[in-house]
């Protein structure tokens, strides 16, 4: 049972209104230390919009959300710019894979690392002993990363020639460079085949296990969200109209008759 002392983020009745149109309304929801989440529901649900309001793209019309960094302090989300949110500890992928295409494997890694340089330009443009040492800190991190995913013999390569299921993995290894509290997921197993939604599928068991850390994904591929998930959150017309343990929620009739359908339901 997870306490409040395991508190990573809270959204607290967020509503988010577009030129009138109220996009997402009255969303609440707590996220605990350690746990995957599933965000599902139709498309135009809303779902992406939340992502954009918990990661500071988007400021919330109404409500608030809080999250604890990693030396616990809590930090009204609310005051923040989506890069002062990173350093804090709030990482997240994109439904489009934004590699940079034309750079190397572990440069994109690297890139990801940038916040964590000590060096300034002086350091830079006269390659002190800090600059170096920088270098050789960050090379070594990211060294660690790719050979932990098992991707490190293809550092060299540029990222557009990886096949599409190890851009993805490259996509979550460069987020979790910064070694966040919280990873944002939106439609990881987009355009994967079976077999690939099937190794994300143990990689995102891989990543919750050995970096503790809490996972909130989007996704459409009941599957993958019946094999990884502990709760589910579910989306529709921007409200919440079903929360739970996965089991409970996709039997739910309201569920069933607003995204499942009987058929989907069946394949899970």
């Amino acid at each position: 049972m997870s306490s409040a002392n395991d508190l990573v983020l809270e959204a607290n009745s967020i509503s988010i209104v577009f030129g009138g149109l109220r996009a997402v309304s009255d969303f609440s929801c707590s996220l605990y230390k350690g746990e995957v989440v599933g965000l599902i529901g139709p498309n135009g649900a809303g779902k992406t919009t939340i992502f954009n309001m918990l990661s500071c793209v988007y400021k919330p019309t109404d409500g608030q959300i809080s999250f604890w960094d990693k030396n616990g302090n809590v930090h009204n989300t609310g005051r923040l710019q989506a890069f002062q949110l990173h350093k804090l500890g709030v990482a997240r992928t994109f439904q489009n894979i934004r590699l940079f295409q034309n750079l190397s494997v572990q440069d994109n890694v690297k890139i990801a690392l940038h916040a964590q340089r000590k060096a300034n330009l002086f350091h830079i443009l006269f390659r002190t002993r800090r600059f170096r040492h920088d270098e050789r800190r960050i090379q070594q991190r990211v060294d660690e990363l790719l050979q932990l995913f098992k991707i490190y013999e293809k550092r060299e390569e540029l990222a557009k020639n990886l096949p599409y299921g190890e851009q993805r993995k490259l996509e979550i290894v460069r987020a979790l460079a910064s070694s966040p509290k919280l990873l944002l997921l939106d439609e990881p197993a987009a355009g994967m085949n079976p077999q690939e939604t099937d190794e994300l599928m143990n990689l995102i068991k891989f990543i919750r296990d050995k970096f503790d850390i809490t996972i909130l994904l989007i996704e459409h591929d009941m599957h993958l969200v019946m094999g990884i998930c502990q709760r589910l959150i579910v989306l529709d017309y921007g409200r919440v109209i079903a929360s739970g343990d996965p089991e409970t929620v996709t039997k739910d009739p309201v569920v069933i008759k607003a995204y499942l359908g009987e058929e989907a339901l069946n394949d899970a």
